[in-house]
């Protein structure tokens, strides 16, 4: 997990993030948007918006951290439940990471 926000970290600072359901709904709708990440302890609501939003626009969603993890790593003030990743490379890097953190965790 430290490997995966440390990358989201490295994405920020590279202006490649954003971050709050609103901005990132939009982000996904544009097709901005190329990986979300959805924090465990998100509402119900929030969740469901996300996700819906990701699965029609086939945008990558993975869930992981809480929201107050998500808000520390990428430099909010306040908790994030959701933080969108606009780059294809950052994407990949951490949807690689959280491929390889979740086989080791299942085996």
């Amino acid at each position: 997990m430290k490997k995966l926000l440390g990358m989201v970290g490295l994405a920020r600072r590279a202006g490649k993030v954003s971050t709050g359901t609103f901005i990132c709904e939009k982000m996904i709708k544009s097709k901005t948007a190329k990986l979300v990440i959805l924090a465990t302890d998100a509402s119900d609501n929030t969740k469901k918006t996300i996700m819906d939003a990701c699965g029609h626009y086939g945008v990558k969603l993975i869930e992981c951290a809480d929201m107050s993890e998500l808000g520390h790593i990428v430099g909010a003030s306040a908790d994030r439940a959701v933080v969108s990743i606009n780059d294809n490379n950052f994407a990949k890097a951490i949807s690689d990471i959280y491929n390889i953190q979740t086989e080791t965790e299942k085996g």
